[in-house]
């Protein structure tokens, strides 16, 4: 599951590291969240950029969304009890996006190691690091 820093990255660099990647792991391997498509269309339309929000369009549709839907509420629940028990909250939206993540049993692939490394049980990878 691609998380909001990487398909940003994508959007930024089309054919960089990214797509590298996703073309290597095969495009039927990869997807996002809505939670992601919403942050992104949130990121371009607060820009005012027609070309970025033209971009944005292109690149998820091209990328298999998925709607968020139970468990992955259980999985939020629990996570966030965690977390915030732990005193180690993360930003709401990649609570989502981990607990999503979770509910599919995907990996969150991710350039924000920080806080999803955090969340138990997850497997997290950063394609933009290497």
């Amino acid at each position: 599951m691609l998380d909001t820093s990487i398909l940003s990255g994508l959007v930024r660099q089309p054919q960089g590291t990214v797509a590298t990647r996703i073309a290597t792991a095969g495009e039927e391997t990869v997807c996002t969240s809505i939670i992601v498509a919403a942050e992104l269309r949130f990121g371009a339309t607060k820009s005012g950029s027609r070309k970025l929000a033209d971009r944005v369009d292109l690149i998820l549709s091209a990328v298999e969304i998925l709607p968020l839907e139970a468990p992955a509420d259980h999985h939020y629940g629990k996570l966030r009890y965690h977390l915030t028990s732990q005193g180690t909250p993360i930003e709401p939206n990649n609570m989502l996006i981990a607990a999503h993540a979770l509910s599919a049993g995907l990996t969150v692939i991710t350039a924000n190691t920080g806080e999803f490394s955090r969340v138990p049980g997850l497997n997290v990878e950063n394609w933009l690091a290497e």
